[in-house]
């Protein structure tokens, strides 16, 4: 195969040969140069021979032979050297041409899928045209180039795949560096001692840091506030219930309210795990009240109950069913109703004797007469009874009855208006009465006053508790805590 290099080669050498031929041809057609003259002050020498004519001609002749020659030669030269210029031409341009299209079958072969309109691609083809010269088409690399695409394409897919990660986790940053401080906005409002804010504060901002320095979503994912949002709240809750006035506290957890120790209080709330749960409860000091109650006495225990008696109270709401409303309470006084103080007595005693004397005198007789003549048999039964009887019947009775009626609501206004005789004695004796009556209900089991008797009873309970003892103060039941 021949380069286009190797074409310029022949063409500049036959060139070369056509220009030494035509110098050759102006060589022979110019006249020899006349020999100089005789220098002066010499003797001169013999005229030359002139030439002939004929010798002329022969010369002449002779040169245009020659000259006619080189041109036949330079023009079969010319021509052959054009030939073979236009053929070396041809061929060279018939190698190019397919150099050209078996590189671009390359790149078409490199180039495909996804890069079959690939500008790089594109460009290649364009250089791979206006190449000049196989030695150009074989330069351009396309493996290489291809290679450098590859590069290229991955680069920018994870530059982009970088920059929307980085677009992800900021976004994810910001959003859990807003839902951190959500969470915490809550506990920052309420009036924290400043040990405690200091440390609020400082949490805060330590998860804060710990977001920023995420390098990736699921670093941001795994930092959870919650567990130190949680210590915390708790720290403010011991803090309340530490500050209550009284030595216990409420715990109150939407309509539920129940009354702890400050020790109780704070075990209570250590158990608590979820954060929801937690920001339920509420902390209230215990400020005991008391308030009197009417109620049937078998709505309280019976009556059966001492002052300093520890209590819980229960109510029916509307639904019928039954809810505590007060958590823990004293009875403080129960007071018997005005039937108690009504003493009335009745007493009868009656005797009956009855005597009966009766005797019986019975006599019997029996009879019986039986016939069997042939087959059969005839029998006949004949009894006597006869009774005599004698009897004395006598009877005696005799009865006696009497009443005794006490008011002793009468008796205490008299004894309050000192009407009375030793009203010591008669004040003592009084003291004692209504819990005797109790005592002998128990003791006999016998039932003294009626179950729906009412009974005043005076209750100390937490003031939180008062609005729903009274809301539901005709459907209350006071149970006596015995454990």
């Amino acid at each position: 195969m021949y380069s286009s290099h190797g074409v310029l080669n022949v063409s500049e050498n036959i060139e070369e040969k056509i220009k030494r031929l035509r110098e050759l041809g102006k060589a022979a057609a110019e006249p020899e140069a006349p020999s100089p003259g005789p220098k002066p002050g010499r003797i001169p020498a013999r005229p030359p021979k002139k030439p002939s004519k004929i010798g002329s001609l022969r010369e002449k002749e002779r040169r245009k032979r020659i000259l006619i020659g080189a041109a036949v030669i330079s023009i079969i030269l010319i021509i052959s050297i054009a030939a073979v210029y236009v053929y070396l031409q041809g061929k060279a341009a018939r190698e190019l041409e397919a150099a050209k299209q078996a590189k671009i079958n390359e790149v078409n072969a490199y180039f495909k899928g996804n890069l079959t309109n690939d500008p790089v691609k594109k460009q290649l083809i364009e250089k791979i045209r206006a190449a000049q010269s196989v030695e150009d088409v074989e330069k351009i690399d396309v493996k290489k180039a291809y290679q450098d695409r590859l590069k290229e394409i991955e680069a920018a897919r994870v530059a982009a795949e970088e920059k929307k990660r980085m677009e992800e986790l900021n976004k994810a940053k910001t959003d859990k560096l807003n839902e951190v401080e959500l969470d915490f906005e809550p506990l920052l409002n309420q009036p924290l001692p400043e040990d405690l804010k200091n440390e609020v504060v400082n949490t805060l901002n330590s998860l804060k840091g710990s977001i920023n320095s995420a390098q990736s979503k699921e670093e941001v994912s795994a930092i959870n506030p919650t567990p130190y949002i949680i210590d915390l709240w708790k720290k403010y809750y011991y803090y309340l219930i530490d500050s209550a006035p009284s030595e216990k506290v409420i715990l109150k957890k939407g309509a539920e309210k129940h009354i702890y120790t400050k020790v109780e209080a704070k075990y209570e709330i250590s158990r608590i795990t979820e954060y929801g749960e937690l920001l339920q409860y509420s902390i209230e000091k215990a400020q005991m009240v008391k308030i009197a109650l009417v109620l049937p006495r078998k709505n309280v225990v019976g009556g059966y109950m001492e002052p300093g008696a520890k209590i819980q109270i229960f109510a029916q709401n509307k639904s019928k069913v039954y809810i505590k409303v007060a958590d823990e309470g004293f009875i403080d006084l129960v007071l018997l109703p005005t039937q108690a103080g009504s003493i009335s007595v009745s007493e009868s005693q009656s005797n009956s004797n009855l005597y009966n004397n009766q005797a019986t005198t019975t006599y019997t007789s029996s009879e019986q007469t039986t016939y069997q003549p042939g087959a059969s048999v005839i029998s006949q039964t004949t009894n006597e009874n006869e009774q005599y009887s004698s009897g004395q019947t006598s009877s005696e009775s005799s009865s006696a009855s009497y009443n005794y009626n006490v008011n002793l609501a009468e008796v205490l206004k008299a004894l309050a208006a000192d009407k009375l005789n030793n009203p010591d004695d008669i004040k003592e004796t009084l003291e004692k009465y209504g819990w005797k009556v109790m005592d002998l209900e128990q003791a006999t089991r016998m039932l003294t006053m009626d179950p729906n008797t009412p009974v005043l009873v005076i209750v100390e309970v937490p003031s939180e508790f008062v609005s729903d003892i009274l809301t539901y103060q005709n459907e209350l039941y006071i149970a006596n805590v015995v454990g």
